[in-house]
């Protein structure tokens, strides 16, 4: 829960997971307007604990995009997990 239990990160696995959004500015512009300093925090947050790992692909200034490694990857069968309670008990997931 330390990890995954606050406002945004979920979020932001599903979006590498299945949305194909991979840069700052993709995450940050999702439906759900991540605030920059949170998605800043999360993504450094996910890094630390070996769920994401990121890759530069421009040098000025330096911007990187943002991949789920295996053990983020592992973690599909929790959301879909969430999501199916999700929709037998709250009418769809709403």
């Amino acid at each position: 829960m330390e990890l995954l239990g606050d406002r945004w990160t979920l979020l932001i696995v599903r979006d590498l997971m299945w949305h194909g959004k991979h840069t700052f500015h993709e995450l940050q512009t999702s439906a759900e307007r991540i605030p920059t300093n949170q998605l800043s925090q999360r993504l450094k947050r996910l890094e630390t604990w070996g769920l994401i790992r990121r890759e530069a692909y421009q040098d000025r200034p330096v911007r990187y995009r943002y991949f789920l490694t295996d053990a983020g990857k592992a973690l599909e069968p929790v959301l879909l997990q969430i999501m199916q309670w999700g929709h037998e008990n709250l009418g769809g997931g709403l």
